[in-house]
């Protein structure tokens, strides 16, 4: 049986990958091998996907639950900065190794990263334990920023979806999963999967975004959705394919917009809204995070939000 939305204790779970982000930003150019470049602007800050996208919802004003592990010697700086947007720690373990840890490198057009998994490598047993499944139901809404392990999900969400809560997976850059035909099952049985154009070219094997398009139609995907960064997103369901243009900002440093990306569309899905304003929400918070360096320093607060969607879409 379905739990009521009113007894939910949560609107969105987050649950995945935590990291200790250095971000160098402001390259003139992209270095060649051996080469030196000088970075215009440096950033230690929370990183990974599941802290992005948490920070971006509580943002916007949603109760949220960030799962996943951390090292202890992180615990007061990682309680002090999610503080600053309304999420809590409860939700956290600490792991066995240290905090994992990525230095991400940026251009205005594109990123790199480089990653040390650290206490991150214990998450799929995390997700064993039964009171940490009991947040994860406790959720009107349950993301998923990590690559999701076939075994793992196929336990998992049949029991979220018997809890009433829908679902979204974002699974990064994660080569090997994406090429494993395995995780096909779970990219059908999860509500929105949200892939960039080049995680959908490793899933599919061809980096024409109308290719995967129709990969998703033949796979029978609840929703299709594919960010493509500045150019928006693509989209496609009985009504057809078609883009949603971004807004047009200037952006400064495009680390974790694929990650605001998920956040504005999971909060218009809590809306109830429809899946071409779920993509414009999310393109619109997806854009304003490039306008400052980092993930975390220019997540937009519901003004903001609206008020760059009415002047892109319309009322």
């Amino acid at each position: 049986m379905a739990v009521s939305i009113d007894l939910k204790s949560w609107d969105v779970a987050v649950v995945g990958e935590i990291y200790a982000d250095h971000v160098f930003s402001g390259f003139a150019r992209w270095p060649g091998p051996g080469e030196e470049v000088l970075a215009k602007d440096y950033l230690r800050e929370l990183g990974g996907g599941s802290v992005n996208t948490a920070c971006g919802l509580s943002r916007l004003g949603r109760r949220t639950r960030l799962v996943g592990l951390i090292g202890e010697t992180d615990f007061d700086w990682f309680e002090r900065r999610l503080g600053d947007f309304g999420v809590g720690m409860d939700g956290i373990r600490l792991g066995v190794d240290g905090t994992g840890t990525t230095v991400s490198v940026s251009t205005r057009e594109d990123r790199s990263f480089f990653t040390y998994l650290g206490a991150n490598a214990g998450l799929s047993e995390l997700l064993e334990v039964p009171t940490v499944i009991a947040d994860l139901v406790a959720a009107r809404h349950v993301h998923f920023a990590m690559p999701l392990a076939r075994e793992l999900a196929a336990r998992i969400l049949p029991q979220l979806r018997q809890a009433g809560c829908t679902t979204s997976l974002d699974v990064g850059h994660s080569a090997d999963w994406l090429r494993d035909p395995t995780n096909h099952a779970t990219c059908r049985e999860i509500d929105f999967f949200l892939p960039n154009a080049k995680e959908a070219s490793l899933l599919v094997g061809d980096d024409n975004a109308d290719a995967y398009a129709a990969w998703s139609g033949a796979q029978g995907l609840r929703h299709t959705v594919l960010k493509l960064g500045a150019r928006g997103a693509l989209v496609a369901d009985a009504a057809g394919t078609r883009t949603i243009h971004a807004p047009v900002v200037e952006a400064l440093d495009t680390t974790g917009a694929g990650d605001a990306f998920d956040a504005g569309l999971i909060d218009a899905v809590l809306d109830g809204e429809t899946l071409d304003r779920c993509v414009q929400r999310a393109c619109v918070t997806g854009a304003l995070c490039t306008t400052a360096a980092g993930a975390l320093h220019a997540l937009p607060h519901p003004p903001t939000l609206r008020t760059l969607r009415e002047r892109t879409y319309g009322s």
